[in-house]
């Protein structure tokens, strides 16, 4: 989600003038949903705004209400994430960055960016909000008798956040590793450098470069004690599902009793329902960040948790424009604080 707003001396002068308008970018049921929920908790009408493609594709947007001189607040859903280098090509979230900001974007509001790094490729000021407070809230007041869970990080790379959900909720953490694991290669993500070559002589008969030792996974092992309880496996986004199938199934193997997944965005494209629907999985748990209403008539394990509240307080203490302390501050300790509560 994304907000544009005036220049900061003359939102100063019409913060209370000009008030607030809240756009949705996307004319699909889900996104609409979430910014009447949004707006709902603001206290404010949704604007009006026409948003449809031609017979060519292409998109044309009609902005049917004066916004001279208002905050404007544009909540988008987006599906498609790319925040890595492939193959030596372009970083496509830093192409998209400079092109907002272009266009005038003045404040980015976001929900869990895959990579925090990312807050860097915008040259205005970022807010990276957290779902973690909403996905603890739903593990204690939904899963029977969590105190007997584990977290688990289905890789080594979702350790960290699977850490931090262990230590709020004061419970053990399992990680999986080995070959089941499909981790992206060097190959892929362009630091395959220099070339793997059989001999340094082949690119140079003066150079005495290191050779490049490839990569052996270990069999597959599960780092902690599953056996008899309830496994809850955190990540930031589910999308293609065969890593979360193929962790569900080693959990189910060393004795796990349940088997939850619980990730901020839920992408859930392709085949993901049905594979979902037919695996050891029980539950799937993400929010409402990204549209997946299709995916839920098609298998009742997926469950949704609105995050509506913490964006829309974002939105109004942006509006309000607090003088002595700044948004993040206030919105990460307002996060901390219900974490603690939980």
């Amino acid at each position: 989600m994304f907000c544009v707003a005036p220049p900061e001396s003359e939102a100063k002068m019409n913060i209370t003038k000009g008030g607030l308008v809240l756009f949705s970018a996307n004319s699909n049921s889900s996104c609409m949903e979430l910014s009447k929920k949004i707006a709902e908790r603001l206290g404010v009408e949704m604007g009006k705004v026409r948003v449809y493609q031609e017979p060519d594709r292409e998109t044309r947007v009609q902005i049917q209400e004066s916004v001279r001189g208002k905050d404007v607040f544009i909540i988008q859903t987006v599906s498609n994430k790319q925040c890595k280098m492939r193959k030596r090509g372009s970083i496509v979230s830093k192409l998209l960055a400079s092109m907002m900001c272009k266009a005038g974007l003045t404040h980015l509001i976001t929900m869990d960016l895959h990579q925090k790094e990312i807050q860097g490729f915008f040259n205005i000021p970022v807010d990276n909000l957290r779902a973690s407070p909403f996905l603890l809230q739903y593990i204690q007041e939904e899963i029977p008798d969590y105190r007997n869970a584990v977290i688990v990080a289905k890789s080594p790379a979702s350790a960290k956040r699977a850490q931090s959900f262990a230590e709020r909720l004061r419970l053990g953490i399992a990680v999986i590793h080995g070959e089941a694991q499909d981790a992206e290669s060097d190959l892929v993500d362009g630091r395959h450098s220099p070339p793997a070559v059989r001999s340094a002589a082949a690119i140079h008969p003066s150079l005495d470069i290191p050779m490049l030792i490839p990569k052996e996974k270990p069999p597959i092992t599960v780092v902690g004690d599953v056996g008899g309880r309830t496994a809850v496996i955190v990540d930031d986004i589910i999308d293609d599902v065969d890593s979360f199938l193929a962790a569900a199934e080693t959990l189910k193997e060393r004795g796990a009793y349940k088997i939850f997944v619980m990730a901020t965005h839920g992408l859930l494209s392709s085949d993901a329902p049905r594979l979902i629907e037919e695996s050891a999985i029980d539950e799937v748990v993400v929010t409402n960040t990204i549209p997946h209403e299709i995916q839920k008539l098609q298998c009742p394990k997926i469950k949704t948790v609105d995050i509506s509240m913490i964006l829309s307080e974002a939105i109004r203490r942006i509006h309000n424009g607090p003088c002595t302390f700044s948004t993040r501050s206030h919105l990460t300790a307002a996060g901390e604080e219900l974490e603690h509560q939980l």
